[in-house]
C-alpha cells in the first residue's frame, strides 16, 4: 500500500478566528499532508457543543473556519474538507462505539478532568455535560468511520488516540476484525508560544494578548509582537529565555531561515537587539497574513461557491461514512 492510498483524518474546532498557533500547529501540516495521503479534514462543530455556546455564533464560526482552511491552502480537489454535523453517520457510529467503551476508560481521560475543573471554577451553573464526558467516543467515531490509517496528533493528544485504538480493538474482538487501528502521525510542527506569557502555548482562551489572529489587522499584529515578553535569558548557563525562543520559533515556522541564522549569530555574540527580532517577526507574520487575507477575500467573493464546496465535501465524506455504517450494522446484528 503506497502513501496515496493511506488515509489521514484530522479535525479542528470552529472558533471565531484562527490564530497562528492553530496554523503552524495543525493546518500548515495539513497542506503538506494532502500531497502525500488521502486526506479528510473536518470542522468539528459537534465537539463545540459540549460546553455552553451560542447557536448563531456556532453556525457563523463553522462556515468561517471552513473558509479559513481553504484560504490556508487546503485544496478541495486534493482533500475532502467538510463540516462534521453534515455527515450524521458520525453520531450514529458514536452510539455503536458507546456500547463497546467502558466507563472506566472514559473516567481516566485527563482532558475531561481538566475541562471539568475549569467549568467548576468559572461557571456559575457548574454544569458539566455528559457530552463532555463521552466526546472522546465521538472523536473515535470521527476517525474510525473513515478507517483512517493515520491521525496527526501532538504528544499531548496521544491518550485520545490510544482510546480510539482500544475501542476499535474491542469492537474487532467482539464482532470480527473490521476497523484498522489508527496510528499517530507525529509530523514536525511548531509549538507557538503566547506572546504575553511564553510559559504557555498560544491560545485564545488566555485572552487577546496571548494570540495573533491569522486575519488580524496589520497594526494589531505589529502592536502585539512589539509588546511580546522577551525576558532576559539565564546568563549563568547561557540559556535563551522562553520569550526570545518563542519569537525565533515563529520566524523558523515562517521559513525565514537566513534571518534566523543572522539573528542567532547576533544573539550568540551578545549583540541581538530585541527590537530588530520583533520587527522581523512582525514582518514575517504580516507577510503571511496578507497572503491569507487575499485568498479569503477571493473565496468569499462567491458565497454560492462556498456553500457548494461545503455540500460537495460533506457528500464526498458521506459516501465513505454510509458504507461503514452499513457494514457495522451488519456486524452488530442490526441489519
Amino acid at each position: 500500500m503506497n502513501n496515496t492510498t493511506k488515509r489521514v483524518l484530522s479535525g479542528i474546532q470552529p472558533t471565531n478566528e484562527m490564530h497562528f498557533g492553530n496554523y503552524f500547529g495543525a493546518v500548515a501540516n495539513w497542506v503538506d499532508l494532502q500531497e502525500k495521503y488521502d486526506c479528510l479534514f473536518c470542522v468539528v462543530d459537534l465537539h463545540a457543543i459540549t460546553t455552553s455556546y451560542d447557536p448563531k455564533e456556532l453556525r457563523k464560526n463553522s462556515k468561517n473556519m471552513f473558509v479559513d482552511i481553504l484560504a490556508c491552502g487546503i485544496d478541495p480537489e486534493k482533500s475532502t474538507l467538510f463540516i462534521q454535523s453534515m455527515v450524521p453517520e458520525h453520531t450514529e457510529l458514536t452510539w455503536y462505539l458507546n456500547c463497546v467503551t467502558s466507563y472506566g476508560q472514559l473516567s481516566r481521560m485527563t482532558q475531561f478532568k481538566d475541562k471539568s475543573e475549569v467549568i467548576n471554577q468559572q461557571s456559575k451553573e457548574k454544569f458539566v455535560s455528559a457530552g463532555l464526558f463521552t466526546y472522546p467516543i465521538l472523536q473515535a467515531a470521527d476517525i474510525l468511520i473513515y478507517k483512517a490509517n493515520y491521525v496527526p496528533v501532538g504528544r499531548d493528544q496521544k491518550q485520545h488516540l490510544e482510546l480510539t485504538r482500544n475501542i476499535a480493538d474491542r469492537f474487532n474482538n467482539q464482532f470480527g476484525k473490521y476497523f484498522p487501528l489508527p496510528e499517530p502521525l507525529f509530523t514536525k510542527t511548531s509549538k507557538i508560544l503566547s506572546l504575553a506569557d511564553p510559559s504557555k502555548k498560544m491560545s485564545k482562551s488566555l485572552g487577546p494578548k496571548h494570540f495573533v489572529g491569522l486575519f488580524e489587522d496589520e497594526n494589531k499584529i505589529r502592536k502585539k509582537v512589539r509588546s511580546a515578553v522577551t525576558d532576559i535569558g539565564n546568563i549563568e548557563n547561557n540559556k535563551m529565555s522562553q520569550g526570545v525562543e518563542g519569537l525565533f520559533e515563529i520566524l523558523k515556522a515562517c521559513n525565514k531561515t537566513e534571518i534566523v541564522k543572522s539573528l542567532i549569530a547576533d544573539y550568540d555574540s551578545g549583540q541581538l537587539k530585541y527590537k530588530e527580532l520583533k520587527d522581523n517577526v512582525s514582518d514575517a507574520l504580516v507577510e503571511l497574513s496578507n497572503k491569507f487575507k487575499e485568498r479569503k477575500k477571493e473565496i468569499l467573493s462567491d458565497e454560492n461557491k462556498v456553500k457548494e464546496l461545503m455540500i460537495k465535501g460533506s457528500e464526498k465524506a458521506r459516501v465513505i461514512a454510509k458504507k461503514t455504517i452499513e457494514e457495522v450494522k451488519q456486524l452488530n446484528g442490526l441489519a
